[in-house]
């Protein structure tokens, strides 16, 4: 199933205080933007890649795309002040109402297994996305204090990529920008509507780096799948 992908890149990063985009961070020696962007670049059912990008990072960018000779990425896109709205600038350079892939940038670790199910899912349903089921017990808490145990088994972490019918997930933004809103996600744009979205259950090891902890996981699951390096 043909898709394209939409990777906004533009974030600070702040939880990490690397000093620097989280993305440029290396992991054994490659930044973690090229691993995520040769999973895509290596997948035949991806057409093309759209980075959401800060232009004074613009060189940067390019010349990692360069380095490492991923293909797909045809364009960089400015982002906006939300990740929500980078998303939506990269969407909408996208003209043919095929199916579109939203993917943090920070998440390596996705196969392209998955993915297929992915956009499967999507192409049948209009929009899909990617979860594991919550691991944890969770509580519901106010000012320090337990308010109630809530139940589990209906929870799951949602992870990217999420994939949407084009129209579809254009739409979406555009509601949500006239109204206002700023969701959690893509798809709770679409869920506000009452357009349905389907799950796919994802891997754990479908990690985003986010804070310096995070690089340490990320270091053991590419020495756990080399496939990656």
């Amino acid at each position: 199933m043909f898709y394209e992908v939409v990777i906004p890149a533009a974030g600070q990063g702040k939880r990490m205080k690397a000093g620097k985009n989280k993305l440029f961070i290396e992991l054994i020696d490659t930044p973690i933007i090229v691993y995520t962007l040769q999973v895509f670049d290596r997948d035949p059912d991806c057409k093309r890649i759209i980075l959401t990008i800060n232009p004074e990072e613009e060189s940067i960018f390019t010349s990692l795309i360069e380095q490492y000779g991923i293909k797909k990425v045809t364009k960089l896109v400015p982002g906006g002040k939300e990740r929500q709205q980078s998303v939506f600038n990269g969407v909408k350079e996208i003209k043919e109402d095929g199916l579109v892939l939203v993917h943090d940038g920070a998440r390596p670790f996705i196969d392209h297994s998955l993915i297929k199910r992915l956009t499967e899912a999507a192409s049948s349903h209009g929009g899909a996305i990617v979860a594991v089921p919550v691991k944890d017990t969770i509580k519901k808490v106010k000012e320090n204090m337990v308010i109630e145990t809530v139940e589990r088994s209906s929870l799951w972490a949602v992870q990217t990529p999420q994939a949407f019918r084009v129209s579809i997930l254009k739409k979406a933004h555009e509601e949500a920008e006239k109204d206002d809103y700023l969701g959690t996600d893509d798809a709770s744009l679409l869920e506000r509507k009452g357009q349905p979205v389907v799950i796919i259950e994802g891997d754990y090891d479908n990690i985003k780096i986010t804070t310096q902890e995070d690089l340490y996981f990320a270091e053991a699951i590419l020495h756990k799948k080399p496939v990656w390096r």
